[in-house]
């Protein structure tokens, strides 16, 4: 009798074994977390330490790895097509929002849409400042504007990619003053801060967090911030709005997941992140590198969501198709 009780148990154990590891709790390996953009730019800024608690929130592995291409589209549409099973996390910045109306723009299929992804929190939203190179003549924005109008499209000034985060703001202050400058595209914030450093480009719209360090050692100068108030990094540095442009952009960082990923596991992942961001270790991490924590999740990052992507689809219409993409 004991040695049949003994075969009913075992037979009994191999049939549920697959249902128990169906349902096996998440995470059960190493996650990914997809950066669109090269190590140094604000994306990988935030993610690096995002990484690092989640780490400690989901006893797994966290490893963050840089897709850069097309001002983040193809970083992006790699998280997009991956298997929907929560182990490829999305970390990106405001571009996310705007590469999707720019393909349909030019008449190009989407690379992807943001309705495959469901978001999962607001990481930061930092304004960008207005950086030029200290071997540059200008002291102040007005500096900068009139020469710019004495020889139009001589300055110039570098930016992530096309259409992205550090691109976009320029156009909207170009517009707002009437100036014209030559664009000068790099891969990332890190290339594009190096174009400025060497002396190839005059200017960038840069995270006040890559600006502080190269400022503090004399090689750059900031004259105004794209916020509607003074950076804390920058306090003495105005706003262009104080200057009387109509000028406002927010370089954001943001977590998504792809929209398949089950409910259940959406929800240990915000969860994680909620925590993560709450810890020492993230706040001090961004504290250190200047960046602002501005956490938001569910509706509230969705609200934040709406109103920027209509603010920035405004800035795309009036930007129109530039030369350099009719080529």
């Amino acid at each position: 009798m004991a040695q049949r009780i003994f075969w009913i148990v075992c037979i009994l154990a191999s049939i549920l074994a697959p249902g128990v590891n169906a349902q096996e709790r998440y995470p059960s390996r190493p996650v990914t977390i997809v950066v669109p953009f090269p190590p140094g730019g604000m994306a990988d800024q935030t993610a690096r330490p995002l990484a690092t608690s989640l780490e400690k929130q989901l006893k797994q592995s966290v490893v963050v790895l840089n897709r850069p291409g097309a001002s983040g589209a193809v970083g992006i549409q790699a998280a997009a097509t991956s298997k929907s099973d929560g182990y490829t996390i999305l970390v990106t910045l405001v571009s996310f929002s705007t590469i999707p109306q720019v393909d349909q723009m030019f008449g190009r299929t989407p690379a992807y849409s943001v309705d495959q992804f469901e978001p999962v929190a607001l990481l930061a939203a930092d304004p960008p400042v207005l950086a030029v190179a200290e071997s540059t003549p200008w002291k102040s924005v007005k500096d900068l504007v009139d020469d710019a109008k004495s020889r139009p499209g001589q300055i110039t000034y570098s930016h992530s990619g096309l259409y992205g985060p550090s691109h976009v703001p320029m156009e909207i202050f170009l517009a707002a003053s009437g100036a014209k400058m030559r664009q000068i595209p790099a891969v990332g914030g890190a290339p594009a801060m190096t174009m400025v450093l060497g002396g190839n480009a005059g200017m960038w719209a840069s995270p006040p967090s890559m600006a502080a360090p190269h400022v503090k050692a004399g090689k750059l100068r900031v004259l105004a911030g794209w916020g509607a108030k003074r950076h804390p990094a920058f306090p003495e540095t105005p706003t262009l709005k104080e200057l009387g442009y109509d000028a406002e952009f927010y370089v954001w960082s943001g977590v998504f997941v792809p929209k398949d990923v089950p409910a259940d596991t959406q929800k240990a992942i915000r969860e994680a992140v909620r925590n993560a961001v709450a810890s020492d270790d993230f706040q001090s991490a961004l504290k250190n590198l200047q960046i602002p924590v501005d956490y938001r999740e569910g509706d509230d990052f969705k609200k934040f969501l709406a109103a920027d992507t209509k603010m920035l689809n405004d800035a795309i219409k009036q930007i129109g198709k530039l030369e350099s993409e009719k080529n």
